[in-house]
């Protein structure tokens, strides 16, 4: 789908462009940018270098596992349904250590993890239960306290002072997570958003939504 929404738009540029007598501007533009892109994505790789080396340090040192520490009693209260000693809590602890601390590359094996365990302790198997919701909520708008990725790609596009996008990025994923909790905790409550238990044939137990 998003190879034909990029198909399409390449094809109505060059369709306006000869229309209007602008093909060559066009296609020159095209180059350009193409050219643009090449440079800047070479100018990303020594500032993603030294970050990802930042990183693999704190990985290393066991930064991450102060983190988890630090998180375990929150995460016990954010997802109540999850035994606090199952894998499914370790891996969405990590998951969400590290994607605090920019290491986006090291998050997403504990988050495909966290989803395979939670999906374990779901007696619906075709229904996100809530323990879900909320992971992929918070996973989402994600609290960042080094945005390596954004650092690296002002500072390649020549910005003055590259790190200053820390302190709006924490105060604004710090906000974006809160919203994602009240939300899933929010319509969790809701009687639609429920699912009930129902006994099926033979006395079992059974879920539906409401």
């Amino acid at each position: 789908m998003i190879n034909a929404i990029w198909a399409a738009l390449i094809i109505i540029g060059f369709i306006v462009g000869a229309i209007t007598g602008n093909l060559d501007n066009v296609t020159a533009s095209a180059i350009q940018n193409a050219k643009g892109a090449v440079e800047l994505a070479i100018g990303l790789i020594g500032v993603m270098a030294l970050w990802l080396g930042i990183m693999k340090i704190a990985e290393d040192s066991g930064l991450i596992r102060g983190v988890s520490k630090l998180l375990k009693p929150i995460m016990i209260l954010l997802f109540p349904d999850v035994p606090a000693d199952h894998p499914a809590m370790g891996a969405m602890i990590m998951n969400i250590s590290a994607n605090i601390l920019g290491l986006g590359n090291a998050a997403t094996p504990f988050g495909l993890k966290a989803m395979e365990e939670l999906q374990k302790l779901n007696r619906r198997k075709d229904t996100a239960t809530d323990a879900m919701v909320t992971f992929l909520a918070i996973n989402t708008s994600s609290v960042t306290l080094i945005p390596a990725s954004t650092i690296a790609i002002l500072s390649s596009a020549g910005a003055a002072n590259p790190t200053e996008i820390v302190g709006p990025t924490i105060v604004a994923t710090t906000i974006s997570t809160i919203t994602a909790i009240i939300a899933a905790k929010t319509l969790q409550r809701l009687p639609k958003y429920q699912i009930k238990k129902v006994k099926g044939k033979g006395g079992k137990v059974e879920c539906s939504l409401k």
